[in-house]
């Protein structure tokens, strides 16, 4: 239950409960549950809408839908429009970063999780605070059947309304309502009165609290003691009715609203008469798999609840295209799947696991959310490639955390938390999580310190710094680019160094923006374009153009000739040349995207892309690399798009309209009111780039590179029109050239170059039986400089032409030779200095071979190590290596 304030009326009853604990209740599913819900509210006119992503798709602001109102809250703030006025819906929802985080009780309290659904129901100026309080009484007591004499509700202080619809209407006992007032400090801040933000829509709520009865601690919602279990917030129905200004004072919206939501985990846990969320059947499941995969048998340990936990929120997330990473969505997706794999490590699972329980997740939930099953393969494959990248660095880091707190530390020492994030991918929360457990605390505060050492010294040595932003309060500017190339203009602003300046001389740099442009502005991955801006003999070399505002453009230059002014009427010229190659990439984009879910699958969703006028590259959501089978096979579909020479079309139309037409949309992109529907070939997406007329117009399209940028995401790189061209050009040019070393016919050249290298083999190894032989021949001689030194034989000389086989082996005939002995060779090839040393099985008590190489490798300027009877060595300082070798007989004096 979340925590309240001190306000409390003193007006409520504990009743007695205890005879009516044992419930009549019917046990309800989690399926059941979901559709009892869903059927109810539809049964009440309202639209069934299917659960939104978890990556939102119209709030910027937040980095996963944290609530079932979420994917509506553009219709709250009269932005957008929906063809019906009350919706219902089963949301699913993650708290796991920023300030709704939930990650560290996860799995040690009865109701904390990083995923959870939300039933929910809205009425957007329709009902409002009767019906909405009717239907969730109808629906608690006489479809789920809970007990009326468990349940109460609060509402705010001032909404006698809500009160008297409570007591009055529906019949709750007064004692059972609890009016809540302003208890955080201020006007207007309550428990009981939400709003959206700082200002806007507002209004008082009402919550539903069930009693789990006197034998459970804790007070009713208001009181000293609300913070206990007994009493447990289920539903919350709040009734958007004011628009809050920002001087605190509020007025009545026009159309009030109702957004309610009530946790379905909570509630299952009541009607399956269980107190802990992790004991209803859908946790119930997932816990016995991940004991299954883990071979624990303790139901109960709270490493198996966050695993089952995280295995819900993990593989949402991947559905929903977010691929663990080190930045942003990704990487609250890393940590999540790193601490179910370290709690898996903790009940003694050294293997991967967690990749595993993806199938019994789809089996409880593939139902309720049909592209969970269809991407099961897909995002155990994501699962098990993070799982394995982490085992492997797993026990190193949980090694050096237990070295660090080995000698009773009570606190972790910041560096030593910093070199396992950055070193061992060990998220400062994971770090958090395990030294809670041994009652150590962790020096945030030098983690943080060494973190922005870091961040300084990468600043410091990047390339590149951000332009001081523009200040720009004019209108914005006409964007004619889809038409024209060129364009009659007046400035309206100039900047020099982000400075607003009056007028441009010759040989400054600056920013130039007009009343209207042709010249299209960096956006979507399209860059921007390039041209001149001109006026009589004045000239403005544009080098790039970049947005100040989303409908502001900025053309960067340097004027070459004249002077500008504000005001000037010039003429804006687009490099024609530039354009026509940026559109043939940016239009084959789109055709390569379809063409890449057709042979890869519909998992493929783009993950970022930039496109210019010399090529294309494209970052998609993908397990593998792409073969050169499947590269043909894209390959082919987009020239066959290019062959048939459709004409291209652009639609702008409302948001809801594209919707319909099937358009491909990307996950987390904020789309206004209206937007743009492409269709270029068979692929129709939202776009506001440029493109060809015709499919025809890109000439021919060639993919050039293929490679892994991330964490199940893959990069295509390609080259369409004369660019593909000269690159097929290049490669003939290449293959003739090598076809001539090697005095070849092009087409026979995979026969001779294959022959070629069987020959380098041959010579290879020829060479290193000569290299043995000379060895062979060398030991002997070296045989007899060997020197006893305290009843051992000593021996440290140079080998001449030997690598290191040759030395390993000339090791071992000198050992034989030798019989009891210390050795140390040395091979010189430039600079660097090759060493072995090598003792024989009667002196390895006294002296380690690696204690003996590496006082050699010291002196030469490098190190080595190995076994006690061998290691090897190596150096960058042949200058001292006499002098190395001719030490190693005091050396040894030293030890035996």
């Amino acid at each position: 239950m979340r925590a309240r304030g001190e306000t409390y009326n003193g007006g409520f009853a504990l009743r007695d409960l205890t005879n009516a604990h044992t419930m009549s209740t019917p046990t309800f599913s989690v399926a059941d549950i979901r559709k009892t819900f869903l059927d109810f509210f539809a049964a009440k006119g309202h639209a069934v809408v299917a659960s939104s992503p978890l990556v939102p798709g119209n709030d910027p602001t937040l980095m996963f839908t944290n609530s079932g109102m979420v994917q509506f809250k553009d219709v709250f703030l009269g932005t957008d429009k929906r063809p019906y006025n009350r919706a219902t819906s089963v949301q699913a929802c993650l708290r796991a970063g920023g300030k709704h985080n939930d990650l560290e009780n996860v799995g040690y309290t009865a109701r904390h999780h990083t995923f959870f659904e939300m039933l929910g129901n809205w009425s957007f100026g329709d009902y409002f605070k009767r019906e909405s309080l009717k239907w969730a009484w109808e629906l608690l007591t006489e479809v789920y059947k809970l007990p009326k004499e468990r349940l109460l509700a609060t509402v705010y202080e001032e909404d006698d309304e809500a009160y008297d619809i409570w007591t009055k209407e529906i019949g709750l006992p007064p004692e059972r309502v609890i009016r809540i007032g302003d208890n955080k400090g201020g006007r207007y801040k309550s428990d009981n009165f939400w709003m959206m933000a700082d200002t806007g829509p507002c209004g008082p709520c009402s919550e539903i609290f069930y009693d789990h009865g006197p034998e459970i601690p804790g007070g009713p919602p208001g009181s000293p003691d609300e913070d206990g279990d007994r009493f447990i917030e289920i539903w919350n129905n709040v009734f958007m009715q004011f628009d809050m200004k920002e001087d605190g004072s509020v007025t009545p919206l026009p159309a009030p609203c109702v957004d309610t939501g009530m946790g379905l985990e909570r509630l299952a846990a009541i009607l399956q008469h269980v107190h802990s969320n992790y004991e209803i059947d859908l946790f119930d499941a997932l816990i016995k798999a991940a004991a299954r995969e883990t071979g624990v048998d303790d139901l109960g340990n709270p490493s198996l609840k966050v695993i089952a936990d995280h295995i819900r929120a993990t593989s949402f997330l991947v559905s929903d295209g977010v691929i663990p990473s080190n930045e942003g969505r990704g990487y609250v997706q890393r940590r999540i799947v790193r601490r179910a794999i370290r709690h898996g490590y903790k009940l003694g699972r050294k293997t991967p696991f967690f990749h595993k329980l993806v199938h019994d997740l789809v089996q409880q939930m593939g139902d309720a959310y049909p592209q969970l099953r269809a991407q099961e393969a897909r995002i155990t494959e994501v699962l098990r490639v993070e799982e394995e990248r982490f085992f492997e660095t797993l026990a190193h880091g949980m090694e050096i955390l237990d070295a660090a707190l080995a000698g009773g530390e009570k606190v972790l020492a910041g560096d030593v938390a910093f070199k396992l994030h950055d070193t061992y991918g060990f998220p400062l929360d994971l770090t958090n999580d395990v030294c809670r457990e041994r009652g150590v605390s962790v020096d945030e505060a030098g983690f943080n310190a060494a973190m922005d050492a870091q961040k300084n010294k990468a600043r410091a040595a990047g390339k590149f710094k951000m332009d001081r932003a523009l200040e720009y309060s004019g209108d914005a500017n006409a964007f004619t680019g889809y038409e024209h190339l060129a364009e009659a203009a007046k400035i309206v602003a100039l900047y020099v160094d982000g400075t607003s300046v009056a007028a441009l001389k010759e040989g400054q740099s600056g920013v130039v923006v007009l009343d209207r442009t042709p010249f299209y502005a960096e956006s979507g991955g399209q860059v921007g374009d390039q041209g001149e801006i001109s006026a009589g003999s004045a000239c403005f070399a544009v080098a790039d153009t970049q947005k100040i505002k989303a409908d502001v453009f900025g053309h960067h230059g340097v004027l070459t000739s004249g002077t500008l002014n504000v005001g000037d009427a010039v003429q804006a010229q687009v490099d024609t040349a530039l354009r026509a190659a940026t559109m043939r990439n940016h239009s084959v984009t789109h055709i390569m995207h379809k063409a890449l879910r057709e042979v890869l699958g519909a998992h493929v969703q783009q993950k970022g892309s930039l496109v210019n006028a010399e090529r294309t590259r494209f970052d998609f959501a993908h397990n593998a690399p792409v073969t050169d089978a499947q590269i043909r096979e894209i390959e082919a579909r987009v020239n066959a798009e290019i062959l048939a020479n459709t004409a291209t079309d652009a639609r702008v139309m409302d948001i809801e309209s594209a919707q319909k037409t099937g358009a491909l949309m990307l996950f987390g992109e904020k789309y206004g009111e209206t937007v743009r529907v492409l269709d270029i070939g068979s692929s129709r997406e939202l776009c506001g780039g440029t493109h060809v007329q015709r499919t025809g117009d890109i000439g021919l399209f060639k993919v050039v590179g293929e490679s892994g940028v991330a964490a199940g995401v893959r990069r295509i790189e390609a080259v369409t029109g004369a660019n593909a061209l000269a690159y097929l050009q290049q490669l003939e040019d290449t293959v003739n050239q090598a076809a001539g070393v090697l005095k070849s016919p092009a087409a026979e050249l995979t026969v001779r170059i294959g022959g070629a290298l069987d020959q380098i083999k041959a010579l290879e190894k020829e060479l290193a039986a000569l290299k043995g032989k000379l060895a062979s021949s060398q030991g002997d001689e070296l045989a007899g400089q060997a020197v006893v030194v305290k009843g051992l034989k000593v021996l440290a000389a140079r080998l001449e032409g030997a690598d290191a086989k040759t030395l390993r082996d000339t090791m071992d005939k000198l050992k034989d030779k030798l019989k009891s002995a210390a050795i140390v060779l040395a091979a010189v090839e430039g600079d660097k200095v090759q060493l072995a040393a090598g003792v024989t099985p009667d002196a390895v008590g006294r002296i380690k071979a690696g204690e003996l190489v590496n006082f050699v490798a010291s002196q030469v300027g490098g190190k080595g190590g190995g076994k006690p009877d061998m290691a090897m060595a190596g150096g960058t300082n042949a200058a001292a290596l006499p002098q190395a070798l001719a030490a190693v007989q005091g050396w040894v004096a030293e030890r035996v």
